[in-house]
């Protein structure tokens, strides 16, 4: 039996301390980290009262209320995308353009003549990089135009889609969905027609966006309605 010294003992001692203490120190870390995971009402998200009704069919729907030239809207984008790949297979996502003021009616005029067009998946991100990146005012109906006969789109059959009936009715909804959903800032997106949550609620102590934090509460809400819509069965 090798003997146990004095000098053995207190290696032993500050070994099993040390130890001990990062035991404690990781503890604390994972309780405070699932504590931090649970999404609080009125602080991680808002709940939308009434509940408006969803077009999703049995899938759970999530809507992205956004507005192109909302600096805000385009620093989404890039995460927003990342989720988009990963999202739950139940999950319905759509884009509404929101209407806070009747300037931005133009935008949102584009957006579903693009849509309008099929060409949304081509065009929808290249939208945001000319606005906030190249600074081309796409507001401007002649300079949009113009735009979009350089990305490939039929420069008159644009113009003429733009300015139709059902684009313009379709820009009547976006300002009642608005108003229904009482978005109060763009971008925001609603789960269900109950849960609104917006990145500016899920900040870091340095005011900055956590949207790691922003995607995980955005699928424990989607948790939520889908268990709701299970109990309704």
């Amino acid at each position: 039996m090798t003997p146990v010294t004095p000098t053995t003992r207190r290696q032993n001692v500050n070994f099993l301390t040390r130890h001990l203490r990062l035991a404690i120190g990781l503890l604390a870390f994972a309780v405070g980290a699932g504590a931090a995971a649970q999404p609080a009402p009125g602080k991680d998200y808002r709940i939308i009262n009434p509940a408006q009704p969803t077009e999703s069919g049995k899938r759970v729907e999530v809507l992205e209320f956004f507005w192109y030239a909302c600096p805000h809207c385009n620093a989404l984008q890039p995460p927003l995308r990342v989720w988009l790949k990963q999202k739950p297979a139940d999950v319905d996502f759509r884009r509404v353009p929101a209407v806070l003021d009747n300037s931005w009616i133009p935008l949102t005029w584009t957006f579903y003549a693009l849509d309008a067009m099929g060409a949304v998946d081509k065009l929808h991100y290249d939208v945001f990089h000319a606005i906030h990146d190249q600074r081309i005012r796409l507001s401007d109906q002649n300079v949009l135009f113009d735009w979009v006969a350089k990305q490939g789109l039929d420069r008159q059959k644009f113009a003429d889609t733009y300015n139709s009936f059902g684009v313009k009715s379709r820009g009547m909804r976006s300002i009642e969905m608005t108003r229904n959903y009482d978005v109060p800032g763009t971008p925001a997106l609603v789960v269900d027609g109950k849960y609104l949550l917006a990145p500016s609620m899920i900040l870091k102590p340095d005011k900055s966006v956590d949207y790691d934090r922003f995607f995980q509460v955005l699928d424990q809400v989607i948790g939520m309605a889908r268990k709701e819509r299970a109990g309704k069965k």
